[in-house]
Parts: structure tokens; C-alpha cells; sequence
């Protein structure tokens, strides 16, 4: 069972990566999954929300819990510096 303090050690490791380009690697179900570039935007108490820019003009905005993170739902490989860091 995951406890608060997991959570808060995830929560900790995405903030010191706002405002850096982000892969998301999201698993929608049935063997769908969804591979998107975008920014780490913010991170809240509950939530982290990404922007994925959809061309034509067109922003997105993502949000997913912590406990995704957790439960390996969502993966988020941080792009700095020509290197590739995962957060979990």
C-alpha cells in the first residue's frame, strides 16, 4: 500500500523538473497507449499538469495524479541536456 510519504517523495522529484520538456508515456487501456512530448507546466498537491502543443496553433493541458507515477499508469522521462532522466 502506498503511503503519503511515497507520494510526497514522487511529488518532490517532479517539482525540481517544471518548466523542462517532458515525454509522457501514458497507458489508456486495451493496449493503448499514448507517447506525447510536452512541458511540465505545474505541480499541485494532488495533481502535475503537463502542455502538449497540438500544432495549428492549439495547446493541450494534461493533468495526472501522483499515484499514476505510482501505479506506472503514466511514465514522464525528463529531456535535459541531451540526456533522458526517469521520474518515479
Amino acid at each position: 500500500m502506498a503511503t503519503r510519504t511515497t507520494l510526497n517523495e514522487i511529488r518532490s522529484n517532479i517539482e525540481g523538473f517544471v518548466g523542462q520538456k517532458v515525454t509522457l508515456k501514458a497507458n489508456k487501456g486495451r493496449k493503448k497507449t499514448l507517447i506525447r512530448e510536452g512541458i511540465l507546466e505545474n505541480t499541485y498537491p494532488n495533481i502535475f499538469v503537463v502542455r502538449i502543443d497540438g500544432g495549428y496553433d492549439s495547446v493541450r493541458r494534461v493533468s495526472y495524479s501522483y499515484s499514476d507515477i505510482l501505479t506506472e499508469t503514466v511514465e514522464i522521462t525528463v529531456c535535459k541536456d541531451n540526456k533522458q532522466i526517469k521520474v518515479s
